[in-house]
Formats: structure tokens, sequence, C-alpha cells
């Protein structure tokens, strides 16, 4: 590890002379980018300090412990010293893993598409509870969220919605969340009090760089329409939506938040080259699907993967057969207990 956190550190120096120049500040696509990957480093190498750290205090205290008599003494040295080997662990595992990763889409920022399922209005609104949730768990990361394209519905709730999700280790995180989440609740729009079950599908893809996914012109279909959508200020009149067909696959996308046909034509090409990763990488899944039985995150939109039951306030996930309490909290973005533990079982 020291060896690799010795590249890691001239690799941060470097970066920090590049963002300095007058040629990468003014260009935001390559200052955004830098800045991005010397975060990173600025981050996992604090790490590493701690980890230092933590070494050189555990050193210490098994020292102590082994010269102390009073047995209160050594009961809290013992405490201190069980809760710095945990954080040791911690620090190990994700430095580790960030210098080998063991998926290589880990450290991409994620194109989220969320969509009604069965459930009419109801199913719209769970959408919605959904998008909120996943924005709120982003807030508390501190990564962007970037509107690509949405399709509301007059009462609050999501037909559809696309959007990117820029940050740190973005896919790692949220690359199980793929699938059917389904809700049983009463819902707003039912007066009777009945208990009701509707559902919504998440889709999470790595964002697709031009050298993951070539996309041949003579391969694509590119439309522009008018805008739809729920009326008012949020539809244009003008032809300024577009939507493109890659023809081998019948893979469609339609992109109209924007104003401008070239902005909602870049973002359109942007979804479709994540759309036809995760199809390439989905296949590639299924190749080797017999040598490994149990597979977490299959990204198979399908797959019931979660229920979310408020009259019992519990979040249960399918796939590791485990009960969580809290709703609320949950549904409030507080998802890191059910992400650490997908990941242990992937492991």
């Amino acid at each position: 590890m020291d060896e690799q956190i010795q590249k890691l550190t001239i690799e941060h120096a470097q970066l920090e002379n590049e963002l300095q120049s007058p040629d990468v500040i003014n260009n935001p696509e390559k200052l955004s980018k830098l800045s991005k990957k010397y975060n990173e480093l600025n981050e996992i190498l604090e790490k590493h300090k701690i980890l230092k750290r933590i070494v050189n205090d555990l050193s210490a205290l098994r020292k102590d412990l082994g010269n102390e008599t009073n047995e209160e003494m050594k009961k809290l040295t013992e405490d201190e010293i069980s809760t710095l080997e945990e954080n040791q662990n911690k620090l190990t595992e994700e430095i580790e893993e960030y210098i080998n990763p063991s998926d290589p889409l880990d450290k991409r920022n994620i194109i989220l598409e969320v969509r009604a399922g069965t459930g009419g209005d109801e199913a719209a609104l769970f959408a919605a509870n959904l998008f909120r949730m996943y924005t709120r768990y982003a807030e508390e990361n501190g990564w962007k969220v970037l509107p690509i394209s949405a399709n509301r519905i007059g009462i609050g709730g999501l037909k559809e919605i696309i959007v990117k999700i820029d940050g740190t280790n973005v896919y790692s995180r949220l690359k199980y969340e793929s699938g059917t989440h389904r809700v049983q609740r009463v819902p707003e729009t039912e007066k009777s009090g009945r208990v009701h079950t509707s559902a919504a599908t998440v889709a999470i893809l790595p964002e697709a760089e031009e050298v993951d996914i070539e996309l041949k012109p003579e391969d694509l279909e590119i439309k522009a329409t008018t805008s739809t959508g729920a009326g008012g200020q949020s539809v244009n009149t003008t032809y300024s939506a577009i939507r493109v067909v890659h023809l081998p696959t019948n893979t469609a996308v339609t992109c109209q938040d924007e104003r401008s046909q070239k902005q909602n034509k870049e973002k359109a090409l942007q979804v479709l080259r994540s759309r036809l990763l995760a199809l390439k990488q989905e296949q590639a899944r299924k190749e080797r699907a017999d040598a490994r039985k149990s597979q977490i995150g299959s990204g198979d939109r399908s797959e019931k993967i979660r229920t979310y039951n408020y009259p019992q306030d519990r979040v249960t996930d399918h796939r590791i057969k485990k009960n969580y309490s809290n709703l609320e909290e949950i549904m409030d973005g507080r998802l890191d207990k059910i992400i650490e533990d997908l990941k242990q079982a992937d492991k």
C-alpha cells in the first residue's frame, strides 16, 4: 500500500500544478474533470494520514495495556483499542478499494433513471419519493444532481425522471439500487384507507465515455419534436426536444429539458451511451452467470429488489432477506446501512 500511496502523492502534486495552469482554468470541462480527480486523491491521502495515526496510537495503547495493572483502566484501554481497530479495518478497506477497485466502473458518475410502474398516480408519487430519497443521499455525500429529462404529473408525481449524479465513487455506492421497488401504503389519492401496492423501477447506469461506446452516425435516427409535459412553463412549443434511436439495439432516448436542440442532443447521446454500456455489462454478466450463482447487483429492472411497507414501518431488501426499520429516515436518504449490507453480501 505504501508504494501505491507514494505514487498517488506524486500524482496529487502534479494535478495541483495542472489546476493552476491557464490552459486548464480556461477549459471548464477539463477543469471539472481534473478537480474531481484532485479531490478524490485529497480524500484518499487524508484517510491514509489518519490510518498512520491510528497505527501509531494502537502501538502505544498495546504497550500501555501490557504494563497496566488497574482492571478498570485495562478495560478502558481494551475498549479504545477495539474502536481503533474497527476504524483501522474500515480505512484500510476503503484505501485498498480505491487503489485496486473490484469493479473498474466504481469511480464513475451515474445516470439515474426512475420510472413509475404499476399503480397509476400512486406509482408516480412513489417514483417522486424514490427520486427525493436519492437526491437527499446525494446531498449527504456532497454529490451534484444534474437534470437531464423529466415527465411530471400535476399532483407532484413523476412518470419518469433522468438525472446525472456527479461525485466521488457514485456508482460504487448506488449500483445495487437497480431494479423494481415496491411500496405498500394508503395512497394520498385514496380516501377509503385501504393499503395499496404499487411500484417504480430504478436504473443506475455508470456514465459512459466516448471511448467506452462508439456511436456511428449511420446507427442513429435523430428527430426534433416539441416538448410534452404537464403544461404551462414546463412545455415549450418550439422543436427543441430531441429523440435519438440507436437502430442496432432499438434503444430510444428523448431529452426535452433544455431550451436548445444542441443541448438536448448532447444530453440524449450521453444517456444513450450509458444505456448501451449497461447493456454491454448485462450481457457480460449473463455470460458468466453460471460461474457465480448469487448476484446482488444484477441491474435487471424486472427483478423486485425492495419493499417499502409504511403501515409496518419496514423496508425489506429481498436479495439479502433483511428488514430495516425507520422507513421515514430511509426515505430521507439514510441509505448507508442498506448499501453496506449489500456490498458485504456481494463480496
